[in-house]
């Protein structure tokens, strides 16, 4: 017997510790959709038949997006500056550039969101895209002055056709263009990315006026800021479930318990009188919170009430806050003094400005805090 009970009471034991072992709050973070606008310049190649230095021209960006959810976006771009082409004939090198205008629309895919989860903290950022829109090219007049230069070196009988300058266009030319790549952005801060961005662009065989049989491609490497235009996303914190005591009875003889007198336990009495930003006036449906401060006062002729006034850290100065915490604590003593009765000597008051945040939520700390025991 005496061993059931000390095996009984070893199980009790490590089941009240079982249950006071508490799990630390969590914080969650949830995904706000938002605007962004983007601005990226860089480097362009566009693909041809030439050493690859010759065919580098300078490009930028500029793009107005939305982020749906974590994962998916679109954005409107356009990207702009120069395209080049070149070629070599009878060892003679030629190159040409001439002027474009691409906007089109953008379908993107957050990857490190979609495989990792949503982190607004995270340090680097991966997004995919794939697009499509139209190419405006323009000011091809030094493909024009190539096609002459060829021209006069040839032989009268040749001609230039089959110099694969066949493609040669004048004027301004509209083409579809489609268009892949992917982003690496770096956090900056909740609203600021700095990142780079590679992208590979397919028109017709016409775009660079050679004929090649094949479509002509640019490749675009270019860095640049990403801007949110709001808030991108919101954070709660969620405590973890209070332990609950099990208690394992144990199996005894019980001895006859000693009568004891009860003492009445007064319990402490909180409440929290809450303010619109900048005010410290008191709603009617505050007041009944200080109303039933009022009532517990009445009922525990000993109890006193504690008075502390807060400002939210979201808005204005520290000065500001200082004086507006200042005013919420002292509106409710003077609603307790003047219009309830409570005397003087059961009140205390403080404010602790906007250094103190007692609550996660911002708007909450706009707040009197009143602990009556």
């Amino acid at each position: 017997m005496k061993f059931n009970n000390i095996l009984l009471s070893s199980l009790l034991l490590m089941g009240v510790a079982s249950a006071n072992a508490q799990e630390p709050a969590k914080t969650i973070y949830d995904f706000q959709p938002h605007w962004f606008v983007q601005l990226q310049a860089g480097g362009q190649y566009t693909l041809g038949e030439t050493k690859f230095s010759d065919l580098l021209s300078p490009t930028a960006q500029v793009a107005v997006g939305y982020n749906f959810n974590k994962v998916f976006g679109m954005r409107l771009q356009a990207n702009a500056w120069q395209s080049r082409g070149g070629w070599k004939l009878d060892g003679n090198k030629y190159k040409w550039k001439y002027n474009y205008v691409a906007p089109g629309v953008d379908f993107m895919f957050n990857l490190s969101n979609l495989f990792c989860g949503f982190n607004p903290n995270r340090v680097v950022d991966v997004t995919v895209f794939a697009g499509a829109g139209a190419n405006i090219a323009w000011n091809n007049d030094e493909a024009q002055t190539v096609y002459g230069q060829i021209a006069a070196q040839l032989p009268y009988s040749q001609g230039v056709e089959g110099q694969n300058l066949d493609y040669l266009w004048d004027g301004s030319k509209v083409r579809f263009v489609g268009r892949a790549g992917a982003d690496v952005d770096f956090r900056v801060s909740d609203r600021v990315k700095i990142g780079i961005e590679v992208n590979a662009n397919v028109l017709n065989d016409h775009y660079n006026s050679k004929k090649a049989g094949n479509p002509d491609w640019y490749f675009n490497a270019l860095a640049g800021v990403k801007i949110a235009l709001g808030k991108t996303h919101t954070k709660r914190v969620v405590e973890a479930p209070k332990p609950v005591e099990r208690i394992i009875e144990r199996i005894v003889e019980k001895p006859v318990p000693t009568p004891v007198k009860e003492e009445k336990k007064v319990e402490t009495l909180r409440k929290d009188v809450f303010f619109t930003i900048g005010s410290n006036k008191i709603s009617a449906t505050e007041e009944a919170k200080i109303k039933e401060l009022v009532d517990y006062l009445n009922e525990n002729k000993d109890a006193k009430v504690a008075v502390t006034g807060y400002a939210d850290a979201g808005t204005g100065s520290a000065k500001i806050n200082e004086k507006i915490a200042a005013k919420r604590a002292q509106a409710v003593v003077a609603m307790l003094r003047d219009k309830y009765g409570v005397s003087e000597s059961r009140i205390t008051s403080d404010s602790k400005g906007a250094y103190i945040q007692p609550f996660s939520e911002n708007d909450k700390n706009r707040v009197s805090i009143c602990i009556a025991e």
